[in-house]
């Protein structure tokens, strides 16, 4: 069985994202992204887009989070796996700086891992929720 840190088994791929990101580790975060990576964000969500590069996926999505909300964290806890295919289960957490509202909401999240790295990931999550917290 190959060691946690370096299997390039889809689920554990994609654990070391989540675990990088709730850590604040952009660089261990970035080493688990193809240079050609496409991360969508979902129509409404306040990051909508499409984000490529390790470095734009960082810079422009989760930095982002840092400075709009405080304790933004992805709580995976449900991973289904078909092949190249990961999906998991998850929620956010955070509160907005500017509002000072709380957001606990559910999400799905697609992800696509090829030769150990994730190449596309798709964000699916109730919008109106995180755009009230975020709006007065």
């Amino acid at each position: 069985m190959a060691d946690f840190a370096t299997s390039t088994a889809p689920a554990d791929v994609v654990r070391r994202q989540y675990l990088a990101s709730a850590a604040g580790d952009l660089a261990a975060l970035r080493a688990t992204l193809a240079p050609d990576v496409e991360w969508t964000e979902m129509a409404g969500f306040p990051l909508a887009d499409t984000y490529r590069t390790p470095d734009g996926v960082t810079s422009h999505v989760m930095e982002k989070f840092g400075q709009d909300w405080d304790g933004w964290t992805a709580h995976d806890d449900t991973y289904v796996t078909d092949g190249e295919n990961v999906v998991v289960l998850a929620s956010y957490t955070a509160v907005n700086k500017a509002t000072g509202k709380p957001i606990n909401v559910r999400v799905a999240h697609h992800f696509v891992v090829r030769g150990g790295l994730i190449v596309r990931f798709e964000q699916f999550v109730d919008t109106a929720l995180v755009r009230d917290a975020a709006s007065d």
